[in-house]
C-alpha cells in the first residue's frame, strides 16, 4: 500500500509524465471511442463481442482441448501449465533441448507475469526484447508503464541518453535517428536468436492457430527467423470459431489505439512445413493457469477473464491518468489490473488497487468487449469489508464497517444527513 501511495506521488508530482499520460488519453481514448462508433456493425458489435468471449469462457474445456489438438495435428507441440513455475520450467526445458544461447522476444505480458527473462537469465541465456518500447524498458532495467505503450513515461532526451550509454552511440533526441539504430542492434539480435518468445492475442480453437499483433513487424521476425518459437499464452485467450476470432481482433485494435487493423497481424499454427522458406523448426505453444481456473470458477469475477489485453481501460481512466501504471507495482495496471492483480496474486496483498479506483465507469465504456469492471471492484471491497474464506480474504475493521453504514444511513435522509452534519461539526469544530 506504502509503495503505492508513493509511486502515485511520484507520478502526480512529475510534470512530464502527467503530458504524456494526458496526450495519450486524447489521442487513443477518444480515437477508441471514434472507431467504435465507426464500425460497419455500429457499436452494438461490443455487446456482441461480450457474449463471444463469455461463452468461450464458459466452454474454455472444449475449446482448450480442441486447440491442442489443432496445434498438434499441424505438427506443433502443447504443454498446459498449471502454473508460473511450471511454465518457466517448460521454456527452460525447451531452451536445454535445443541449446539455445540468444532468444528474441516479441511483446509478452503473459512472460513478464511468470518472471520468464530473469528465469532464462539465469541459464546464461541472453534476452532480447525486440517490441521499440519493451527494448528501452529493458535497457534501462525499468518496468513498462502501460500495456501497449511500456515507455511512455520516457522523453525523448532519456532515450536518447539512455542510447548514448547502451549502444554506444553519438547522442541524439531525434525519434527516427533513435529508431534507425534500435532497428540497426536488434537486427542483430534476430540474426543471431536461437529461439523466439511471443505472446498470444488471440487463439481459435476451430483452426488451431493463434493471432499476433502489432504496428513494428518485430514479432514477425522473431517467429520466422529462430529455428524454435515458443508461444505462451493465457488459457482463456481463446475463440470458438474464425468468425468470432475476426471480431474480437477488429475490436482489439479499435479499443488499444483505434486502428481499424493493426499494422501486422500474423497468423501461427505450427513449425514451417515442407517447401516452405521461412519459420521455424520447432513450434511450442504453452498455455498457462497461473490462478485463472480459480477466477473460472468464481461467478462474480468469471467476467474479467474475457479481458483481451488492449489497454482501453488506461486510456480513459481517471486514475491511470494521474499515477501511470508503475504505482501499481505488478504486471497488469489500470483498472484490469486493479481487478485482475488481486485475484491472481492475492487480494490482501493488493487491496489497494480495487480502492484506489473511481467507480467511475469509463473503464466499462471504453473496454472493446464490454466487461463491466466497476461491478467487479466493488465485489472486491465488499470481499475486503466482510471477508471471505475462499479467498483467504479476513475481514477489514468491524468499526470501520460500521462507520460506513451509519455514514450510508445518513445519505439516505435529508434531516438525518443535516444533523450529522451539525454534530461533526460541534465535535470537530
Amino acid at each position: 500500500m506504502q509503495s503505492y501511495i508513493d509511486e502515485a506521488e511520484k507520478a502526480i508530482s512529475n510534470p512530464v509524465l502527467q503530458t504524456a499520460l494526458a496526450n495519450l488519453q486524447e489521442r487513443l481514448g477518444k480515437g477508441a471511442a471514434a472507431a467504435y462508433r465507426n464500425l460497419p456493425e455500429g457499436p452494438g458489435l461490443r455487446l456482441k463481442a461480450h457474449d463471444i468471449r463469455m461463452q468461450a469462457i464458459n466452454s474454455l474445456d472444449v475449446l482448450l482441448e480442441t486447440l491442442a489438438e489443432r496445434v498438434e495435428k499441424n505438427g506443433g507441440e502443447v504443454i498446459f501449465a498449471d502454473d508460473a513455475a511450471a511454465a518457466v520450467s517448460a521454456c527452460r526445458e525447451i531452451a536445454r533441448k535445443h541449446g539455445v544461447r540468444a532468444v528474441v522476444k516479441g511483446k509478452s505480458m503473459v512472460s513478464d507475469e511468470i518472471g520468464l527473462n530473469d528465469a532464462l537469465s539465469a541459464d546464461g541465456i541472453e534476452v532480447t526484447e525486440t517490441d521499440l518500447g519493451e527494448y528501452i524498458i529493458q535497457l534501462a532495467a525499468e518496468h513498462p508503464s502501460h500495456i501497449i505503450a511500456p515507455a511512455i513515461h520516457k522523453t525523448r532526451d532519456e532515450i536518447g541518453t539512455l542510447f548514448t550509454e547502451k549502444l554506444g552511440i553519438s547522442y541524439t533526441n531525434d525519434p527516427p535517428t533513435l529508431t534507425r539504430e534500435a532497428r540497426k542492434s536488434l537486427r542483430e539480435k534476430f540474426l543471431a536468436a536461437d529461439m523466439g518468445i511471443t505472446g498470444c492475442n488471440l487463439a481459435c480453437s476451430e483452426t488451431g492457430h493463434i493471432a499476433l499483433l502489432s504496428n513494428e513487424g518485430n514479432i514477425r521476425m522473431s517467429t520466422t527467423l529462430p529455428r524454435v518459437h515458443v508461444a505462451i499464452m493465457g488459457m482463456e485467450r481463446v475463440a470458438a470459431t474464425l468468425s468470432d476470432h475476426d471480431i474480437l481482433l477488429r475490436l482489439l485494435a479499435r479499443g488499444a489505439a483505434g486502428q481499424k487493423m493493426a499494422g501486422y497481424v500474423s497468423h501461427i499454427s505450427g513449425p514451417r512445413q515442407p517447401g516452405h522458406a521461412d519459420g521455424p523448426d520447432h513450434y511450442y505453444l504453452i498455455i498457462l493457469d497461473n490462478g485463472r481456473s480459480r477466477i473460472l470458477a468464481d461467478e462474480r469475477f468469471r467476467e474479467i477473464l474475457c479481458c483481451i489485453r488492449c489497454g482501453g481501460c488506461l486510456n480513459v481512466c481517471p486514475v491511470y491518468a494521474k499515477i501511470g501504471g508503475h504505482a501499481y507495482g505488478a504486471t497488469y495496471c489500470g483498472p484490469v489490473g486493479a481487478v485482475v492483480t488481486p485475484l491472481l496474486s492475492g487480494v490482501g496483498r493488493f487491496s489497494h488497487l480495487c480502492q484506489g479506483e473511481t467507480l467511475c465507469g469509463a473503464c466499462k465504456d471504453a473496454c472493446p468487449v464490454n466487461i463491466d469492471i466497476p461491478r467487479m471492484l466493488l465485489e472486491l471491497r465488499s470481499m475486503l469489508a466482510d471477508g471471505d474464506a475462499s479467498w483467504q480474504v479476513r475481514r477489514n475493521s468491524l468499526l470501520e464497517k460500521a462507520g460506513w453504514m451509519i455514514w450510508s444511513w445518513m445519505m439516505q435522509d435529508r434531516r438525518r444527513y443535516e444533523i450529522g452534519v451539525k454534530l461533526m461539526k460541534r465535535i470537530f469544530p
